[in-house]
């Protein structure tokens, strides 16, 4: 009864819109035995790539089975225009540093010089 089932993708933006973004039929075989158990059985589906801005919402997976269906809590996605940017300050903070050195250096070796006349 219920080896065949169907998966739904959508998202619901921030206007209350749904939109389908994915869906496909299974028919799972149950293996000699196991009938009359509880199975639990992952399904994972990546969403690539967001196409812009407005791909900003919360995104649900909902299962239908013949007479029953089942949805998910949803996964809020917060799309934005430039992407992922990482913020790395490493070379910057190694050039000031150098320069900064190198700066006290100069000073001290002229102080050191202009003393000794």
């Amino acid at each position: 009864k219920y080896t065949k089932f169907s998966i739904f993708y959508y998202w619901i933006n921030s206007l209350g819109q749904n939109t389908s973004v994915y869906s496909r039929l299974e028919n799972v075989a149950i293996p000699s035995g196991k009938e009359n158990t509880t199975a639990t059985i992952s399904y994972d589906h990546r969403i690539m790539p967001l196409e812009n801005i407005f791909s900003t919402g919360t995104y649900y997976c909902e299962v239908k089975w013949n007479n029953m269906q089942k949805m998910g809590k949803g996964v809020f996605v917060l799309a934005r225009g430039t992407g992922y940017v990482e913020t790395s300050y490493g070379w910057e903070i190694l050039v000031t540093l150098t320069v900064l050195l190198a700066a006290l250096s100069i000073t001290a070796t002229a102080l050191l010089l202009w003393k000794r006349k």
